[in-house]
């Protein structure tokens, strides 16, 4: 039986529902991140989880224990707000010990808590300061002291980084990974940043219009998208229109080159379909090792430090590939003739046949990014 599971969740408001279907079944100790745009309900089902709303229809139950209808206090949930929530006039100490306080634990148990606390999370010489007079990733490590205080059954964190600087939002992020592992605690993550989800997570949930889209470990999520919203939303890849020759042989046909991928699809030939290519998994020139090979001239070079990004365009459609930055072989120049090549197994088919709208065949896709979530 799963530490933490949610079964056939739905969530409306009036007559919109937010939250549709949604199951997810979490390990004691697990690391799940929920990934997706505004809007998408992630933020909703933290809130059902953490019993600040109550789910339309299904259940929600830790340890074998029905919690759907529980209120918060009863269900030894923590959770950290993106806004931080620390009150104004009490001390970082006073802070952290104050879900202790409420919960009526002796003022030396108490003490001793919060000096463990403050200990994990490196900030003892605080204790006696005012949240003001913090910056903003030491209130965010006070917010998660006082939320570990209370040593949930489980620890929520609502988009807890998306206020500080990317440098800082790095650091803090690997610190908070590292303080789950050490503690051990189940671990739900909200966030809109695809490369935080990737980065630390042991499995994420990828949400769309209040449905999980995905579920899997990082490296399934990346490489192995099932539907085109994930693939366009977690990283950047090029999507494109290809017509079936040969189901049987795998073999399409995009911009009149016949290509291959190792990819099952049950359309027949003639039919279109959407295949995406990562931009990591094409190279430049020609090879004898079983490739699919296009040629075609480069409309486009983007030096971007490391990585050199090249934009290739065939007869009716474009792909971007990046190449290592290396002094000693320069990219090739716009308007040169290049053979694009690229193994059958980068080339994925995508459900649903015809690309998202706003996503045209033959372009480059970025990951759409967030900045609030409104369900």
């Amino acid at each position: 039986m799963a530490y933490l599971e949610l079964k056939s969740i739905v969530k409306s408001f009036g007559s919109t529902k937010v939250v549709q279907q949604f199951d997810l079944a979490v390990d004691q100790g697990e690391f799940v991140s929920f990934l997706g745009p505004s809007g998408c309900g992630k933020t909703t089902v933290l809130r059902m989880i953490a019993g600040f709303e109550q789910p339309s229809a299904g259940s929600i139950t830790v340890e074998g224990q029905e919690i759907s209808h529980l209120p918060p206090a009863k269900r030894n949930i923590g959770m950290v707000f993106q806004a931080y929530a620390l009150f104004p006039n009490l001390t970082v100490g006073q802070n952290v010990g104050f879900g202790l306080k409420l919960a009526g634990v002796p003022k030396a148990e108490r003490d001793a808590r919060v000096a463990e606390m403050l200990e994990i999370i490196k900030l003892p010489q605080l204790a006696d300061r005012y949240p003001y007079q913090l910056s903003g990733g030491q209130q965010q490590r006070v917010a998660l002291a006082r939320a570990l205080a209370v040593r949930p059954k489980i620890l929520l964190l609502d988009e807890p980084l998306s206020a500080l600087d990317a440098k800082i939002r790095v650091s803090l992020r690997e610190e908070i990974r590292a303080l789950q592992r050490q503690l051990g605690i189940t671990t739900i993550f909200v966030t809109h940043d695809q490369e935080e989800a990737l980065s630390i997570s042991d499995r994420i949930v990828v949400m769309h219009e209040g449905k999980a889209a995905q579920i899997g470990a990082p490296f399934e999520i990346y490489n192995s998208p099932k539907t085109k919203f994930v693939a366009s939303f977690v990283g950047t890849l090029n999507i494109l229109e290809a017509t079936v020759m040969d189901w049987g042989q795998m073999r399409l046909s995009i911009d009149g080159r016949d290509v291959t991928t190792s990819h099952g699809f049950t359309a027949k030939a003639g039919e279109k379909v959407s295949v995406a290519l990562r931009p990591e998994a094409a190279t430049l020139g020609w090879t004898n090792d079983g490739r699919n090979h296009m040629a075609g001239t480069v409309e486009e070079v983007a030096f971007l430090g490391s990585v050199v990004r090249v934009r290739v365009r065939f007869e009716h459609q474009t792909i971007s590939l990046d190449t290592f930055n290396d002094p000693a072989n320069p990219p090739p120049l716009r308007g040169a003739t290049v053979a694009v090549a690229f193994k059958p197994e980068d080339l994925i088919i995508l459900e649903g046949g015809t690309t998202e709208a706003n996503h045209e065949p033959g372009t480059a896709v970025d990951a759409p990014v967030a900045v609030t979530e409104l369900a």
